[in-house]
């Protein structure tokens, strides 16, 4: 099958699908499996999975991104308005972060502590990680020499990537910000209030390292070399992802830490290489399932999340931690929590779908509302 440039570039929506569903499950089985349904293997393999939505989420961000500042700047756009208008939409991603956590406040009044009006969330780090790229890339313009340009941008990102996470670990123990005020400091580390970082929130350390890495890998895909010969860039990109991967996986096993305290999960220098390289072998499996497959033939679950990932990310949450949570908490069976997961995939696919196919709708008439839930376009 012949495929069409926006069929190429669907692979970025089909992933943000799967980052969706990833994280529906992973959600529902952790706010609603029982303390029995949680000692199970099934639900260390459902965690397990769940380690991969935010990584890929931040990823993604990098890759459009990259190809919305190509884009930008292939129009000749200066570079200061190239970085304004990244920047902005960073902000205002920013800003629809503090927005989410003041609405779970105002729904959970009564039980919510005001404390979790300054939790670090993934909408906040995404849009300072797209504030921070749109620096750098304002700092990369700077020469006249597109190539030279480029070159400069994937240096800058692979090397803010690998320090982020390089410094992850000693800025989660030894060297924490502690004179900080906690609401600040939490962007370092995740403290929050408790006094010790949170494996469950999402500070700049590490997570911006997996949105320079896509920034790194978006300017690669849109060099001219990677788009004279796109299918062999592509199995260039799964390649070097395995090797990451075994790299990632070697370095843990036989070299030794270099730090005082090692945590593989969460602040692991090896992980963070491990994820990597699993998110390129995924970025090149979704490129091959979306340009040969069958993925943009007739109804595509994934692609039509991936359109709308903002909007059903930031209901589910309601309908799954929140007040209105469809199920009892901590309280489910693994088959009554595989009941009540088919009913949030279902409910937000056709979320998703009045999403997408809003302005097409009678109601659009009556109510031409511009909608904020959209994501950075990766339209080159």
């Amino acid at each position: 099958m012949a495929a069409s440039p926006t069929s190429r570039l669907a692979y970025i929506d089909w992933m943000r699908g799967l980052a969706c569903l990833l994280m529906f499950q992973t959600h529902c089985y952790d706010s609603w499996l029982s303390p029995q349904a949680r000692q199970t293997s099934f639900f260390a393999g459902s965690q397990l999975l769940g380690t991969f939505p935010a990584p890929l989420f931040l990823f993604l961000t990098g890759i459009s991104f990259a190809l919305v500042t190509d884009r930008l700047w292939s129009k000749d756009v200066p570079p200061a308005i190239t970085a304004r208008t990244t920047i902005l939409r960073g902000a205002e991603i920013f800003a629809l972060g503090l927005l989410f956590r003041l609405q779970e406040f105002i729904l959970g009044w009564g039980w919510a502590p005001v404390t979790d009006l300054a939790r670090v969330d993934v909408l906040n780090t995404i849009g300072l990680s797209m504030m921070l790229m749109g620096i750098v890339c304002w700092m990369a313009a700077v020469t006249p020499s597109s190539k030279k340009r480029v070159g400069r941008v994937i240096a800058i990102a692979v090397t803010t990537a690998l320090a982020i996470t390089l410094l992850t670990p000693m800025l989660w123990t030894v060297w924490r910000p502690r004179g900080l005020p906690w609401p600040i400091e939490s962007y370092f580390d995740g403290v929050h209030i408790f006094g010790v970082p949170q494996p469950g929130l999402f500070p700049i350390f590490p997570w911006t390292a997996f949105a320079f890495a896509g920034l790194a890998i978006g300017f690669w895909l849109r060099s001219e070399g990677a788009q004279a010969h796109e299918s062999r860039s592509f199995a260039i990109t799964a390649a070097a992802g395995c090797g990451l991967a075994a790299l990632g996986y070697l370095l843990d096993a036989h070299a030794p830490s270099i730090y005082p305290v090692y945590d593989f999960w969460h602040t692991s220098p090896n992980f963070f290489l491990i994820r990597c390289g699993f998110l390129l072998f995924i970025l090149s499996s979704a490129y091959a399932w979306c340009r040969w497959g069958a993925a943009t033939i007739g109804f595509s679950p994934a692609l039509l999340l991936g359109r709308a990932s903002l909007l059903v990310y930031w209901v589910h949450i309601e309908l799954v931690y929140g007040r209105l949570s469809i199920l009892h908490k901590r309280r489910e069976t693994v088959p009554m929590a595989t009941v009540g997961l088919l009913v949030v995939v279902l409910a937000m696919l056709g979320l998703a779908w009045l999403r997408v196919n809003w302005k097409k709708l009678p109601l659009y008439s009556f109510f031409p509302i511009k909608n904020p839930f959209h994501t950075l376009s990766s339209r080159p």
